[in-house]
């Protein structure tokens, strides 16, 4: 059993001998605060629900890539957004523009909420309509058979 034990300790004190001392998490801290920034305002392409920023996919990590080397080279940030947007358009953006070609982007969600509530106004107003059309059409003989059904239960009560 002491050789069990003294062979756990051996095996662990190997594996702290052996552990190396982590990477820097960026080369240059300004430059991976400017890319999270932008990347938390950029859509992965692959995931599409997800930031670049916040996004495992490969394409994710190549345009991570990209926006670290603008940042580098010196563009600002709007510039890097610019080239993001002329390379893959405004679906890229989070927040795309409000303009012609994106108005039915922004748009759109109200437009299907009232073609939703106008369909169930529509529905429920035909329903009523069907509904009293039907009650109203009992023919004599039917309106007697209903009251006396309905005397009926009242005298068994």
């Amino acid at each position: 059993m002491k050789h069990w034990i003294a062979l756990l300790c051996a095996a662990l004190l190997c594996g702290a001998v052996l552990a190396k001392e982590a990477p820097p998490a960026a080369e240059d801290e300004a430059v991976e605060q400017r890319l999270n920034v932008i990347a938390e305002e950029l859509r992965c392409l692959v995931c599409q629900n997800e930031s670049l920023a916040g996004s495992r996919a490969d394409l994710a990590q190549d345009l991570r890539r990209e926006v670290r080397k603008l940042i580098k080279d010196g563009k600002t940030d709007v510039e890097v957004k610019d080239f993001m947007v002329s390379r893959y358009g405004d679906f890229v953006l989070y927040r795309p523009p409000v303009k012609p070609t994106t108005w039915l982007l922004w748009g759109g969600p109200f437009l299907l909420l009232i073609a939703g509530i106008a369909a169930l106004v529509f529905y429920l107003r035909r329903r009523g309509r069907t509904m009293t059309m039907t009650a109203t059409t009992l023919s004599a003989d039917e309106q007697k058979r209903a009251t006396a059904l309905l005397a009926e239960e009242e005298g068994k009560q």
